[in-house]
């Protein structure tokens, strides 16, 4: 009896929780080297990596797509802030990229310190309407295909990109605060930064080891599951990731989204925002 009426109030304050924040929008979806050869002229790829790496070789017609480049210090001096949806969608229109184009990103999950999660986390807030993939293997598994690599931009002709923005991908520090009993919090830092100051109640897991190094995508459902248990980390209770300012976290998203779990949020501001609260 009591078992059961655990298990009702989980689920409704689950549903409540949901219905406060929302829920992400489709998984990103794997996609290998051959099949991409297929969609030649059909996808946009973004790369992730820096634009200094990308520039000594790339997937031919990929597009530089750094956090680097697209990230700024807002107003109240934090660094790494995401460009908001609309000045991203601007980006994305003089990139050539229109709202409902089909994206494939790219990297090797080493250089870009995760940056094709942010990608795809960015894309999310955006609102894009196309699907959007992860390359299995990243760029050396392009190359380990035996495919092209090049050193020449293709730029795109430049189009209007419709943002449309999705408030329930986005989660500030001061609603984590005011809410910070219903989410499970994740540091994806190293664990030198971690030792050095972290959210309080925050569990520890670097992004690194949601990686899978052979296919350089996320580590499989199963295995993050087991890796999430192996923490202690409640499957039933929406995760916040978060690490300085939301890049190496916004990898671990998108490990958890394409883990098929419950909610997940990337703390955009990351541990520099929160420090402005303390």
């Amino acid at each position: 009896m009591q078992k059961g009426r655990a298990y009702l109030i989980t689920i409704l304050w689950l549903v409540i929780i949901v219905c406060f924040i929302g829920l992400p929008a489709e998984a990103v979806e794997r996609i290998t080297p051959e099949k991409l050869v297929t969609m030649k002229g059909k996808a946009v790829t973004l790369d992730a990596r820096p634009k200094k790496v990308w520039a000594k070789g790339h997937i031919p017609g990929a597009i530089s797509f750094s956090w680097e480049e697209y990230t700024k210090i807002d107003e109240q001096k934090i660094p790494y802030r995401t460009l908001p949806p609309q000045e991203m969608a601007r980006v994305l229109g003089r990139l050539g990229i229109h709202e409902s184009d089909i994206i494939v990103i790219t990297g090797d999950a080493d250089s870009s310190w995760g940056g094709e999660g942010w990608i795809a986390w960015t894309l999310q807030w955006v609102g894009h309407q196309g699907p959007v993939y992860l390359l299995s293997g990243g760029v050396p598994g392009w190359e380990n295909a035996g495919t092209l690599i090049t050193k020449k931009s293709a730029p795109r002709p430049q189009t209007h990109y419709t943002p449309r923005p999705n408030p329930d991908t986005f989660m500030s520090a001061t609603t984590l605060k005011e809410n910070q009993a219903s989410f499970t919090l994740i540091d994806t830092r190293s664990f030198r930064e971690w030792i050095t100051g972290h959210i309080p109640g925050a569990i520890h897991i670097p992004w690194k080891n949601m990686i899978d190094k052979k296919s350089r995508t996320p580590i499989s459902p199963e295995e993050m599951k087991a890796l999430l248990i192996k923490k202690k980390v409640p499957l039933n209770k929406p995760v916040v990731y978060y690490c300085t300012g939301g890049v190496r976290s916004g990898w671990t998203w998108m490990a958890h989204d394409m883990a098929n779990l419950p909610p997940s949020f990337n703390l955009e501001g990351g541990y520099e925002e929160w420090k402005r609260l303390e």
